[in-house]
């Protein structure tokens, strides 16, 4: 697995549980604190989920995440001057990735939404979600109601065969497959009413769904009773995540970084949006854009079989420190250790030799194109 310190996240707040956190224990999953809650950071082992997602299905409990629905009126207009995105251009249904930005154009989070009938539905990060929530509170007006969805679980079925495994359980005013990537609709999961969404954390196709919380355990169950299916933790998320070039919050996305620094320049591909710059930072973001930004996020390839971890410095030919690690662990998909790091703009190309210390020995990396391990996104009719 990557870097993540599973056991020392938010060690000093009391600890929440999950819709399914006796099922996760009767299951074997190892508990640890996350994010401010008990969460299964594995349940055979890191490694064998790993490649479980790869070659078939996992099902991850990310219930952690705040779900929230935006609504009112000028909602688009408001949510515009928080998130670089072109909310007004999103139709029903469809969903975009963005970033709620801060005043100098540094990420306090990056997010999903989507277009729902009456508003906007939006998942956040579970680790800063109370921050979140306060922050759109605050900047949004009061014609604009925010609804904390505390009663609904969300559950990630990933994987290449993940679709089979759901298809069987799943009833819709139209077909499963008739979800691509990045689009959602309302179905039915054994006359559960669910919110399913082509998407995921894990570079696989796969879909994340919504349901009631007092529900969860039912459709867990009725998933996981698939072949394909089997229940996955946030190891094996994080070793999935960083294989496939997806940032996370709080480790390789912080207040201090641009959407062009972490390499996220596609969040703020709307035309009209950079031509109205009226997003927060967006003089900044903008001029980085055009010129380039100082450091940026890379891919790299470490030599060797050991991990290098967050934190490990990245230096220059005369040995001074000029960056760091972000994430970093082995990729079993690999086989080798991989790392996300930022480094001066000079050193970002590809193909580019780098040196990393981590406490005390000098490590041999090289910058690799990213995502290290092909998406496998459905885009067009399964």
């Amino acid at each position: 697995m990557s870097d993540i310190d599973l056991a020392n996240d938010y060690v000093e707040v009391e600890l929440q549980t999950l819709p399914l956190d006796a099922w996760h224990r009767a299951r074997g999953g190892r508990m640890v604190p996350f994010a401010g809650y008990h969460m299964p950071v594995q349940y055979e082992g890191i490694m064998a989920e790993h490649l479980w997602v790869r070659e078939s299905a996992g099902l991850f409990d990310v219930s952690h995440m705040g779900q929230l629905l935006l609504s009112g009126d000028a909602l688009d207009d408001e949510l515009e001057k928080l998130i670089p995105a072109d909310v007004k251009g999103v139709q029903l249904g469809q969903q975009k990735y963005s970033l709620l930005l801060a005043e100098n154009g540094g990420i306090l989070d990056d997010l999903m939404f989507s277009r729902w009938p009456g508003g906007i539905y939006m998942v956040v990060n579970g680790a800063c979600k109370w921050d979140d929530i306060a922050h759109l509170r605050e900047h949004l007006p009061d014609a604009i109601t925010l609804n904390h969805l505390e009663d609904r679980a969300l559950l990630a079925l990933q994987g290449p065969k993940a679709f089979d495994a759901l298809k069987r359980h799943t009833i819709g005013r139209w077909p499963l497959d008739a979800l691509v990537f990045m689009r959602g609709g309302l179905f039915e999961i054994a006359g559960v009413e669910a919110y399913i969404s082509r998407s995921g954390y894990t570079g696989e196709d796969g879909f994340e769904i919504s349901i009631p919380a007092d529900q969860a355990e039912k459709i867990a169950d009725l998933l996981c009773g698939e072949p394909e299916v089997k229940p996955i933790g946030l190891g094996a998320r994080d070793s999935l995540r960083l294989e496939a070039d997806l940032p996370l919050y709080g480790h390789d996305l912080d207040p201090e970084t641009t959407p062009i620094m972490a390499a996220l320049g596609f969040a703020v591909a709307s035309k009209r949006r950079r031509e109205e710059a009226n997003f927060p930072g967006a003089t900044r973001i903008l001029m980085e854009r055009e010129n380039g930004p100082v450091s940026k996020r890379v891919g790299l390839l470490v030599e060797g079989r050991q991990p290098v971890r967050e934190g490990a410095a990245v230096l220059d030919a005369d040995g001074s420190e000029v960056g760091k690690v972000t994430s970093g662990g082995f990729a079993p998909t690999l086989g080798a250790p991989i790392a996300m790091a930022y480094v001066p703009a000079a050193l970002a190309e590809v193909g580019t030799r780098i040196q990393l210390n981590q406490r005390g020995k000098v490590h041999e990396a090289t910058v690799a194109a990213m995502p290290f391990v092909s998406h496998r996104y459905v885009r067009g009719a399964k």
